[in-house]
């Protein structure tokens, strides 16, 4: 989670139900959404003096912000001082600001709102009209609020592409300014547990990581409930609830984009946005370990080139698994012929060579990634390029699996080792349009206009 302006702030804790016990205390928020509580002595005492229990949830009322609730909390160091002043540190994991829950009571919401790295970019719309008369030196600015886009998703929720805003406040006769920041919001009809919430919201930052072309971070996330009403004016209000939490992806640097360097954006899907989301988001139900593998070379847990070479090497293997059953021979038939040969091994061996057969029916790396690219050889050179590079990738993955050094000169090196991943990368790309349902003609118009694309795969063929 992003947090753009610092988190910092004092005020007096105490635990649920003993309010009468208030411990002065700052609490801080990271950039990345890490989480502590510093406080002055700590919440036990008596017999539980040198337990945590009872600290899974924190009240809290700071500056600023009033009324904060601290979830699922443990002591990080619980200092006991005699006669003296003491510090304890406490991490935290959720941070909801702006009501307080008991110890016991659940946590639910109806409406989960979020933004962002580079989403006005990606989305492109605005209300903002801004027309100048130069002859006359006069300049007029109008702002129509965008009309919010609705997208049912099968798992229940709603998602919506929302647009918040600013005019200039009265009287000012010095500046007149107007704001527009676009934003998702989820919604159920249900109450949904936080989990529910974000677990589809980190789905759905992926996909925005992906096209977009960069990481991008979550960032200024709040929730509602119908539970929680505010009366105005003889109306009633749900009150909006921060909420900090350490999400993923993250990257500390705050990427810059824009519409012309992304991988596509959403005037790209306009028509399709609602399959498109869907698609995207049943595919974790298959796809899972293969997306978490391609990510994780683009959040930087890779550190290595090597490392990185390697998880997208498994992760197209792994991608093939999930979308093709094919074997080397049809089931039944390798059945058959491991029971021959299971027959015919000496009893005390036939342990070891059921081992060795279990997956005997498997085809290998080559083959994997030979159907993998079939689809889209015709963006990956000539004949002879693609098979080059396929033994490349064996060989490679080979060497770096199990160091023979047979397969060391034939590896790749630095230099070609980037290319290599350049290539399994543009591949990945290739294989995610596909699955959130672009046709082929579509694929052709994003590589023919995706600047990054382009660049893995002429890079991918040096």
């Amino acid at each position: 989670m992003r947090i753009e302006e610092e988190y910092k702030k004092s005020g007096y804790f105490w635990l649920p139900g003993k309010e009468e016990s208030k411990i002065p205390g700052i609490l801080s928020i990271d950039n990345g959404g890490k989480i502590k509580l510093e406080i002055i002595g700590h919440f036990n005492d008596g017999p539980s003096l040198l337990s945590n229990d009872g600290l899974s949830r924190i009240i809290g009322h700071v500056e600023k912000d009033g009324l904060v609730t601290l979830d699922n909390c443990f002591y990080i160091t619980k200092n006991i001082s005699l006669g003296g002043i003491s510090k304890s540190t406490v991490h935290v994991n959720t941070v909801f600001g702006g009501a307080a829950w008991g110890k016991e009571e659940t946590v639910t919401f109806n409406t989960f709102s979020f933004s962002v790295d580079c989403l006005d970019e990606w989305v492109g719309i605005s209300g903002i009209d801004v027309s100048t008369d130069w002859d006359a030196r006069a300049a007029t600015i109008n702002y129509y609020p965008p009309e919010e886009k609705v997208f049912s998703l099968d798992n229940g929720m709603k998602l919506e592409i929302c647009f918040a805003y600013t005019l200039p406040v009265f009287p000012n006769i010095t500046e007149a300014k107007i704001t527009q920041r676009t934003y998702f919001r989820l919604s159920s009809e249900e109450l949904l547990n936080l989990d529910d919430f974000t677990t589809t919201a980190f789905k759905i930052t992926n996909l925005m990581c992906f096209a977009i072309g960069e990481i991008v971070s979550l960032k200024n996330v709040s929730a509602t409930s119908r539970e929680l009403q505010r009366g105005v004016d003889n109306k009633q209000y749900s009150v909006p609830i921060s909420i900090y939490y350490q999400s993923i992806p993250f990257s500390e640097k705050m990427p810059k984009k824009d519409r012309r360097s992304m991988l596509f954006n959403f005037a790209v899907i306009t028509t399709s946005a609602q399959q498109v989301l869907n698609n995207w988001l049943n595919a974790y139900e298959y796809l899972y370990p293969a997306l978490n593998l391609y990510f994780s070379t683009k959040t930087g847990a890779q550190k290595y080139l090597e490392g990185k070479f390697l998880a997208l090497a498994q992760g197209l293997e792994t991608y093939h698994r999930r979308t093709s059953s094919e074997t080397l021979m049809e089931p039944k038939s390798f059945e058959a012929v491991v029971e021959k040969i299971l027959c015919a091994c000496p009893e005390e061996h036939v342990g070891w060579l059921q081992g060795r057969l279990m997956h005997g029916n498997e085809i290998n790396l080559g083959k994997r990634l030979k159907r993998i690219i079939e689809p889209f050889k015709k963006h990956l050179g000539t004949s002879a390029e693609r098979n080059k590079m396929l033994k490349k990738i064996v060989d490679t993955r080979n060497y770096l699996t199990h160091y023979n050094e047979d397969l060391k000169d034939t590896a790749a090196k630095e230099g070609d080792l980037w290319g290599l991943c350049a290539k399994m990368e543009s591949i990945f790309n290739l294989h995610f349009l596909k699955v959130i349902g672009f046709t082929e003609e579509e694929i052709d118009w994003v590589v023919k206009n995706s600047f990054p694309l382009k660049q893995k795969l002429q890079g991918a063929n040096m």
